[in-house]
Protein backbone atom coordinates (compact mmCIF):
# COMPACT_ATOMS: atom_id res chain seq x y z
CA UNK A 1 0.00 0.00 0.00
CA UNK A 2 0.85 3.71 -1.08
CA UNK A 3 -0.46 6.97 -1.25
CA UNK A 4 -1.21 6.81 -4.71
CA UNK A 5 -3.02 3.26 -4.35
CA UNK A 6 -5.38 5.70 -2.69
CA UNK A 7 -5.42 8.85 -4.35
CA UNK A 8 -4.06 8.36 -8.07
CA UNK A 9 -7.35 8.78 -10.64
CA UNK A 10 -5.39 7.95 -14.06
CA UNK A 11 -6.24 4.06 -13.29
CA UNK A 12 -3.03 3.30 -14.54
CA UNK A 13 -0.84 2.71 -10.95
CA UNK A 14 -0.48 -0.74 -11.44
CA UNK A 15 1.35 -3.29 -8.99
CA UNK A 16 3.17 -6.04 -10.46
CA UNK A 17 1.42 -9.23 -8.97
CA UNK A 18 4.94 -10.98 -7.36
CA UNK A 19 6.52 -7.35 -6.96
CA UNK A 20 5.98 -7.11 -3.05
CA UNK A 21 3.61 -4.03 -3.50
CA UNK A 22 6.26 -2.09 -5.98
CA UNK A 23 5.31 -1.35 -9.62
CA UNK A 24 7.81 -2.18 -12.31
CA UNK A 25 10.68 -0.70 -13.33
CA UNK A 26 10.41 -2.24 -16.68
CA UNK A 27 7.93 -4.04 -18.69
CA UNK A 28 7.70 -7.29 -17.25
CA UNK A 29 5.28 -10.30 -18.28
CA UNK A 30 3.60 -12.06 -15.31
CA UNK A 31 3.80 -15.72 -15.73
CA UNK A 32 0.25 -16.16 -13.82
CA UNK A 33 -1.96 -14.32 -16.62
CA UNK A 34 0.47 -13.46 -18.97
CA UNK A 35 -0.20 -10.03 -18.59
CA UNK A 36 2.51 -7.74 -19.67
CA UNK A 37 3.00 -4.62 -16.85
CA UNK A 38 4.42 -1.25 -17.82
CA UNK A 39 6.44 1.08 -15.21
CA UNK A 40 3.75 4.29 -14.22
CA UNK A 41 3.48 7.47 -16.29
CA UNK A 42 5.15 9.31 -12.70
CA UNK A 43 4.55 12.97 -13.75
CA UNK A 44 0.18 11.85 -14.85
CA UNK A 45 0.02 9.99 -12.23
CA UNK A 46 1.40 12.43 -9.30
CA UNK A 47 -0.22 15.32 -10.74
CA UNK A 48 -3.97 13.23 -10.84
CA UNK A 49 -3.96 13.10 -6.97
CA UNK A 50 -7.27 13.82 -5.45
CA UNK A 51 -9.88 12.48 -2.85
CA UNK A 52 -10.11 8.91 -3.09
CA UNK A 53 -13.23 7.68 -5.63
CA UNK A 54 -15.37 4.46 -6.08
CA UNK A 55 -12.66 3.09 -7.84
CA UNK A 56 -9.48 3.45 -6.30
CA UNK A 57 -11.74 2.15 -3.14
CA UNK A 58 -13.34 -0.78 -5.50
CA UNK A 59 -9.93 -1.78 -7.07
CA UNK A 60 -8.77 -3.61 -3.55
CA UNK A 61 -12.30 -4.39 -1.79
CA UNK A 62 -14.01 -5.59 -4.66
CA UNK A 63 -11.26 -7.49 -5.62
CA UNK A 64 -9.64 -9.16 -2.59
CA UNK A 65 -8.93 -12.68 -1.78
CA UNK A 66 -7.85 -13.25 -5.40
CA UNK A 67 -11.18 -12.06 -8.05
CA UNK A 68 -13.98 -9.96 -8.34
CA UNK A 69 -16.80 -11.17 -5.27
CA UNK A 70 -14.18 -13.69 -3.76
CA UNK A 71 -14.63 -12.25 -0.17
CA UNK A 72 -17.50 -10.22 0.54
CA UNK A 73 -20.86 -10.90 -1.06
CA UNK A 74 -21.55 -7.29 -0.49
CA UNK A 75 -18.50 -5.84 -2.18
CA UNK A 76 -17.69 -6.59 -6.16
CA UNK A 77 -17.77 -4.53 -9.38
CA UNK A 78 -21.37 -4.20 -9.69
CA UNK A 79 -21.04 -1.68 -7.15
CA UNK A 80 -18.60 0.54 -9.71
CA UNK A 81 -21.89 2.18 -11.08
CA UNK A 82 -24.68 0.58 -9.45
CA UNK A 83 -28.41 1.56 -9.76
CA UNK A 84 -30.23 2.05 -6.86
CA UNK A 85 -31.93 -0.70 -6.56
CA UNK A 86 -28.51 -2.64 -5.62
CA UNK A 87 -27.86 -0.03 -3.53
CA UNK A 88 -29.67 3.37 -2.45
CA UNK A 89 -26.63 4.69 -1.35
CA UNK A 90 -24.43 4.27 -4.15
CA UNK A 91 -26.57 3.80 -6.96
CA UNK A 92 -25.66 6.78 -9.83
CA UNK A 93 -29.49 7.05 -10.36
CA UNK A 94 -29.91 7.86 -6.21
CA UNK A 95 -27.30 9.67 -3.99
CA UNK A 96 -24.27 8.13 -5.66
CA UNK A 97 -22.39 7.82 -2.72
CA UNK A 98 -18.85 7.20 -3.12
CA UNK A 99 -17.27 5.50 -0.11
CA UNK A 100 -15.75 8.01 2.09
CA UNK A 101 -19.17 9.59 2.03
CA UNK A 102 -19.57 6.58 4.96
CA UNK A 103 -16.32 5.89 5.42
CA UNK A 104 -14.78 9.31 6.86
CA UNK A 105 -11.35 9.95 7.94
CA UNK A 106 -9.80 11.61 10.56
CA UNK A 107 -5.87 12.21 10.18
CA UNK A 108 -6.21 9.09 7.88
CA UNK A 109 -8.08 6.95 10.60
CA UNK A 110 -10.76 5.59 8.54
CA UNK A 111 -14.17 5.13 10.27
CA UNK A 112 -15.36 1.20 10.06
CA UNK A 113 -12.48 -0.88 11.00
CA UNK A 114 -14.17 -3.13 12.59
CA UNK A 115 -10.93 -5.06 13.85
CA UNK A 116 -9.04 -2.04 15.96
CA UNK A 117 -12.08 0.61 16.73
CA UNK A 118 -15.10 -1.21 16.53
CA UNK A 119 -17.74 1.20 14.68
CA UNK A 120 -20.43 0.39 17.46
CA UNK A 121 -18.62 1.86 20.62
CA UNK A 122 -19.74 5.09 20.28
CA UNK A 123 -23.46 5.07 18.96
CA UNK A 124 -24.20 8.70 18.32
CA UNK A 125 -25.62 10.61 15.15
CA UNK A 126 -24.19 13.60 13.59
CA UNK A 127 -27.65 15.57 15.28
CA UNK A 128 -26.27 14.77 18.66
CA UNK A 129 -22.56 15.38 17.72
CA UNK A 130 -21.50 16.46 14.14
CA UNK A 131 -18.32 15.27 14.66
CA UNK A 132 -19.58 11.81 14.60
CA UNK A 133 -17.73 9.65 12.24
CA UNK A 134 -19.98 8.54 9.51
CA UNK A 135 -19.91 4.64 9.47
CA UNK A 136 -23.20 3.50 11.51
CA UNK A 137 -26.88 3.35 9.69
CA UNK A 138 -27.80 6.28 12.99
CA UNK A 139 -24.77 8.08 12.31
CA UNK A 140 -27.07 9.24 9.42
CA UNK A 141 -30.83 8.05 10.18
CA UNK A 142 -30.32 8.27 14.28
CA UNK A 143 -32.01 5.51 16.40
CA UNK A 144 -35.47 5.88 14.91
CA UNK A 145 -35.12 6.04 11.38
CA UNK A 146 -39.07 5.42 9.99
CA UNK A 147 -42.09 7.24 10.71
CA UNK A 148 -43.62 7.89 14.54
CA UNK A 149 -44.60 5.46 16.36
CA UNK A 150 -43.56 2.71 13.63
CA UNK A 151 -43.04 -0.37 15.59
CA UNK A 152 -39.73 -0.83 13.36
CA UNK A 153 -38.29 2.08 15.62
CA UNK A 154 -38.66 -0.76 18.47
CA UNK A 155 -36.76 -3.26 16.80
CA UNK A 156 -33.15 -0.72 16.15
CA UNK A 157 -31.84 -1.34 19.85
CA UNK A 158 -31.58 -5.31 18.64
CA UNK A 159 -31.67 -5.71 15.53
CA UNK A 160 -29.04 -4.13 12.87
CA UNK A 161 -30.90 -2.20 9.88
CA UNK A 162 -28.63 -4.33 7.56
CA UNK A 163 -30.30 -7.22 8.81
CA UNK A 164 -33.94 -5.83 7.32
CA UNK A 165 -32.45 -3.47 4.44
CA UNK A 166 -30.05 -6.37 3.00
CA UNK A 167 -32.68 -9.05 1.83
CA UNK A 168 -29.39 -10.42 -0.24
CA UNK A 169 -26.33 -10.10 -1.12
CA UNK A 170 -24.39 -11.24 -4.80
CA UNK A 171 -27.19 -10.12 -6.29
CA UNK A 172 -25.78 -9.47 -9.70
CA UNK A 173 -22.48 -10.43 -9.46
CA UNK A 174 -21.61 -14.25 -8.03
CA UNK A 175 -19.69 -14.56 -4.94
CA UNK A 176 -17.63 -17.50 -3.13
CA UNK A 177 -19.34 -19.51 -1.34
CA UNK A 178 -16.80 -22.77 -0.24
CA UNK A 179 -13.12 -23.38 -0.99
CA UNK A 180 -11.78 -27.20 -0.90
CA UNK A 181 -8.00 -27.22 -0.78
CA UNK A 182 -8.87 -30.92 -0.14
CA UNK A 183 -9.04 -31.21 -3.33
CA UNK A 184 -6.52 -29.42 -5.03
CA UNK A 185 -3.58 -31.26 -6.74
CA UNK A 186 -5.16 -33.34 -9.55
CA UNK A 187 -4.21 -33.53 -13.20
CA UNK A 188 -5.35 -34.95 -16.52
CA UNK A 189 -2.41 -36.46 -18.52
CA UNK A 190 0.15 -34.39 -16.78
CA UNK A 191 -1.83 -30.91 -17.68
CA UNK A 192 -3.19 -28.22 -14.86
CA UNK A 193 -6.47 -28.41 -14.69
CA UNK A 194 -9.24 -25.38 -14.93
CA UNK A 195 -13.10 -25.90 -14.55
CA UNK A 196 -15.82 -23.37 -14.58
CA UNK A 197 -19.34 -23.31 -13.56
CA UNK A 198 -22.80 -22.79 -15.49
CA UNK A 199 -21.71 -18.19 -13.67
CA UNK A 200 -18.50 -18.46 -15.88
CA UNK A 201 -16.62 -19.22 -12.45
CA UNK A 202 -13.95 -21.26 -11.76
CA UNK A 203 -15.27 -24.25 -9.77
CA UNK A 204 -12.12 -26.46 -9.77
CA UNK A 205 -8.60 -25.92 -10.60
CA UNK A 206 -5.69 -28.05 -9.97
CA UNK A 207 -4.30 -25.13 -7.81
CA UNK A 208 -6.57 -24.71 -5.38
CA UNK A 209 -9.44 -26.84 -5.51
CA UNK A 210 -12.88 -27.16 -5.47
CA UNK A 211 -14.91 -23.80 -5.41
CA UNK A 212 -18.89 -22.80 -4.72
CA UNK A 213 -19.97 -19.84 -6.05
CA UNK A 214 -23.40 -18.85 -5.17
CA UNK A 215 -26.00 -15.08 -6.15
CA UNK A 216 -28.51 -13.90 -4.20
CA UNK A 217 -27.70 -15.59 -1.50
CA UNK A 218 -29.58 -14.83 2.21
CA UNK A 219 -27.45 -13.91 5.00
CA UNK A 220 -27.29 -15.65 7.98
CA UNK A 221 -27.80 -13.49 11.21
CA UNK A 222 -25.61 -13.10 14.73
CA UNK A 223 -25.38 -11.12 17.67
CA UNK A 224 -22.68 -8.47 16.40
CA UNK A 225 -21.02 -5.67 19.11
CA UNK A 226 -18.52 -4.63 15.94
CA UNK A 227 -16.05 -6.91 16.51
CA UNK A 228 -14.50 -10.06 15.36
CA UNK A 229 -12.70 -13.09 17.04
CA UNK A 230 -10.07 -14.33 15.37
CA UNK A 231 -8.36 -18.11 15.41
CA UNK A 232 -4.35 -17.75 14.74
CA UNK A 233 -2.51 -20.44 14.26
CA UNK A 234 -1.10 -20.87 17.26
CA UNK A 235 -5.00 -21.65 18.54
CA UNK A 236 -5.29 -25.80 19.34
CA UNK A 237 -8.51 -26.83 17.18
CA UNK A 238 -10.87 -29.39 17.68
CA UNK A 239 -10.97 -31.37 14.37
CA UNK A 240 -13.85 -32.79 14.84
CA UNK A 241 -15.86 -30.07 14.80
CA UNK A 242 -16.26 -27.05 12.19
CA UNK A 243 -13.29 -24.80 12.61
CA UNK A 244 -14.21 -21.15 13.19
CA UNK A 245 -11.69 -19.04 11.48
CA UNK A 246 -13.42 -15.69 12.60
CA UNK A 247 -16.41 -15.31 14.20
CA UNK A 248 -18.82 -12.37 15.45
CA UNK A 249 -18.46 -11.10 19.27
CA UNK A 250 -21.74 -10.28 20.84
CA UNK A 251 -24.85 -11.47 22.70
CA UNK A 252 -28.34 -11.06 23.21
CA UNK A 253 -27.33 -9.30 26.76
CA UNK A 254 -24.80 -7.18 25.36
CA UNK A 255 -26.29 -3.26 25.24
CA UNK A 256 -23.69 -2.67 22.49
CA UNK A 257 -24.77 -6.12 20.35
CA UNK A 258 -27.66 -5.96 17.74
CA UNK A 259 -28.59 -9.22 15.24
CA UNK A 260 -26.65 -8.52 12.34
CA UNK A 261 -26.05 -10.04 8.65
CA UNK A 262 -22.97 -12.00 7.41
CA UNK A 263 -21.71 -14.15 4.87
CA UNK A 264 -20.62 -17.77 5.74
CA UNK A 265 -17.95 -18.99 3.98
CA UNK A 266 -16.69 -22.31 4.16
CA UNK A 267 -14.18 -24.33 3.31
CA UNK A 268 -11.74 -27.08 4.39
CA UNK A 269 -7.63 -26.13 5.27
CA UNK A 270 -5.16 -28.57 5.93
CA UNK A 271 -3.68 -28.85 9.67
CA UNK A 272 -1.27 -30.19 11.99
CA UNK A 273 -2.96 -34.03 12.96
CA UNK A 274 -0.35 -34.05 16.40
CA UNK A 275 -0.06 -30.25 17.22
CA UNK A 276 -3.79 -29.92 16.08
CA UNK A 277 -3.52 -26.74 14.69
CA UNK A 278 -3.90 -25.28 11.07
CA UNK A 279 -0.75 -24.28 9.19
CA UNK A 280 0.58 -21.95 6.52
CA UNK A 281 1.62 -23.91 3.58
CA UNK A 282 4.07 -22.54 0.48
CA UNK A 283 2.69 -21.77 -2.03
CA UNK A 284 3.85 -19.28 -4.23
CA UNK A 285 7.22 -20.73 -6.30
CA UNK A 286 10.25 -17.95 -5.78
CA UNK A 287 11.73 -19.44 -8.85
CA UNK A 288 11.73 -22.00 -10.98
CA UNK A 289 13.62 -24.67 -8.87
CA UNK A 290 11.47 -23.91 -5.62
CA UNK A 291 10.62 -27.65 -5.44
CA UNK A 292 8.99 -27.11 -2.02
CA UNK A 293 6.22 -24.42 -3.22
CA UNK A 294 3.00 -26.33 -3.63
CA UNK A 295 2.29 -24.93 -6.96
CA UNK A 296 5.13 -26.20 -8.46
CA UNK A 297 5.74 -29.79 -6.83
CA UNK A 298 1.81 -30.28 -5.31
CA UNK A 299 3.24 -31.88 -2.25
CA UNK A 300 1.53 -30.40 0.77
CA UNK A 301 3.99 -31.94 3.39
CA UNK A 302 6.56 -30.23 2.11
CA UNK A 303 4.79 -27.05 1.21
CA UNK A 304 3.47 -26.92 4.74
CA UNK A 305 7.27 -28.28 6.31
CA UNK A 306 8.54 -24.98 4.72
CA UNK A 307 5.48 -22.04 5.46
CA UNK A 308 6.01 -23.46 9.22
CA UNK A 309 9.84 -23.15 9.04
CA UNK A 310 9.72 -19.87 7.73
CA UNK A 311 7.31 -18.38 10.85
CA UNK A 312 8.94 -20.03 13.02
CA UNK A 313 6.71 -22.54 14.24
CA UNK A 314 7.04 -26.45 14.71
CA UNK A 315 5.19 -28.91 12.38
CA UNK A 316 4.76 -32.78 12.86
CA UNK A 317 5.14 -33.59 9.06
CA UNK A 318 1.19 -35.33 9.24
CA UNK A 319 -1.49 -33.48 7.77
CA UNK A 320 -5.55 -34.01 7.54
CA UNK A 321 -7.78 -31.33 6.19
CA UNK A 322 -10.68 -30.34 8.55
CA UNK A 323 -14.15 -28.21 8.05
CA UNK A 324 -13.81 -24.35 8.49
CA UNK A 325 -15.91 -21.35 8.42
CA UNK A 326 -15.34 -17.95 8.13
CA UNK A 327 -17.51 -14.72 8.14
CA UNK A 328 -17.74 -11.37 6.41
CA UNK A 329 -20.57 -8.62 7.46
CA UNK A 330 -22.71 -8.00 5.13
CA UNK A 331 -23.05 -3.89 4.79
CA UNK A 332 -23.14 -2.85 1.35
CA UNK A 333 -26.37 -3.35 -1.05
CA UNK A 334 -29.00 -1.59 0.64
CA UNK A 335 -32.03 -2.49 -0.80
CA UNK A 336 -34.72 -0.15 -1.85
CA UNK A 337 -37.62 0.51 0.98
CA UNK A 338 -39.90 -1.76 -1.48
CA UNK A 339 -37.35 -4.83 -1.15
CA UNK A 340 -36.75 -4.95 2.38
CA UNK A 341 -37.22 -8.04 4.58
CA UNK A 342 -40.78 -9.19 5.52
CA UNK A 343 -42.03 -9.33 8.96
CA UNK A 344 -42.87 -12.78 8.48
CA UNK A 345 -39.31 -13.86 7.21
CA UNK A 346 -38.27 -13.51 10.53
CA UNK A 347 -41.80 -13.96 12.91
CA UNK A 348 -42.75 -17.69 11.49
CA UNK A 349 -42.56 -20.93 13.39
CA UNK A 350 -40.60 -22.74 10.92
CA UNK A 351 -37.44 -21.68 8.52
CA UNK A 352 -37.19 -18.19 9.81
CA UNK A 353 -34.18 -16.06 9.08
CA UNK A 354 -33.49 -15.83 13.19
CA UNK A 355 -34.41 -19.86 13.35
CA UNK A 356 -30.39 -20.18 14.67
CA UNK A 357 -30.84 -17.74 17.27
CA UNK A 358 -32.28 -18.84 20.77
CA UNK A 359 -32.12 -17.88 24.17
CA UNK A 360 -34.96 -15.30 23.21
CA UNK A 361 -38.69 -14.52 22.74
CA UNK A 362 -40.14 -13.39 19.21
CA UNK A 363 -43.63 -13.60 19.02
CA UNK A 364 -44.92 -15.45 16.18
CA UNK A 365 -41.46 -17.77 16.23
CA UNK A 366 -41.63 -19.06 19.77
CA UNK A 367 -44.64 -20.42 22.17
CA UNK A 368 -44.68 -20.10 26.03
CA UNK A 369 -47.06 -22.30 27.84
CA UNK A 370 -47.30 -19.19 30.52
CA UNK A 371 -47.51 -16.64 28.13
CA UNK A 372 -50.31 -18.39 25.75
CA UNK A 373 -52.60 -18.92 29.21
CA UNK A 374 -52.00 -15.34 29.84
CA UNK A 375 -52.94 -14.72 26.63
CA UNK A 376 -56.08 -16.93 26.34
CA UNK A 377 -57.57 -15.64 29.70
CA UNK A 378 -57.08 -12.09 28.35
CA UNK A 379 -58.90 -12.97 25.65
CA UNK A 380 -61.91 -15.03 27.63
CA UNK A 381 -62.33 -12.31 30.26
CA UNK A 382 -62.83 -9.95 27.19
CA UNK A 383 -65.18 -11.76 25.60
CA UNK A 384 -66.94 -12.09 29.31
CA UNK A 385 -66.75 -8.57 29.49
CA UNK A 386 -68.62 -8.14 26.09
CA UNK A 387 -71.36 -10.56 26.66
CA UNK A 388 -72.04 -9.17 30.11
CA UNK A 389 -71.76 -5.42 28.83
CA UNK A 390 -74.39 -6.93 25.74
CA UNK A 391 -77.22 -7.96 28.44
CA UNK A 392 -76.35 -4.89 30.65
CA UNK A 393 -77.57 -2.77 27.26
CA UNK A 394 -80.44 -4.93 26.27
CA UNK A 395 -81.35 -5.22 29.86
CA UNK A 396 -81.15 -1.53 30.84
CA UNK A 397 -83.03 -0.74 27.35
CA UNK A 398 -85.91 -2.88 28.10
CA UNK A 399 -86.47 -1.09 31.73
CA UNK A 400 -86.20 2.40 29.56
CA UNK A 401 -89.07 0.97 27.49
CA UNK A 402 -90.85 0.65 30.44
CA UNK A 403 -90.39 3.60 31.61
Amino acid sequence: MDCLVCHEQTGTYKKFPAGAGNPVSEPKVFSGNKKTYYPPDWASVAQSVSRPGRKNCGTCHFYGGGGDGVKHGDLDSSLMKPNKALDVHMGTDGQNFDCTRCHSTRLHKIAGRIYSTPASIDRKSLIEDDRTPRILCESCHTASPHKSHAKANDHTDKVACQSCHIPEFARENPTKMRWDWSTAGKKEDGKLIVKKDELGKVSYSTKKGDMKWEKRVKPEYFWYNGSIKHLTVKDVIDPGKTVKISEPVGNQDDKKSRIFPFKVHTGKLPYDKVNKNLVIPHLFPKGKDDKDAYWKGYNWEKAIAYGMEYVGLPFSGEIDFVETSYVFPTTHMVAPRESVVNCSECHTKENGLLSKLSGFYMPGRDSSSGINTIGWAVILLSLCGVVIHAFGRIFTHGRKEED
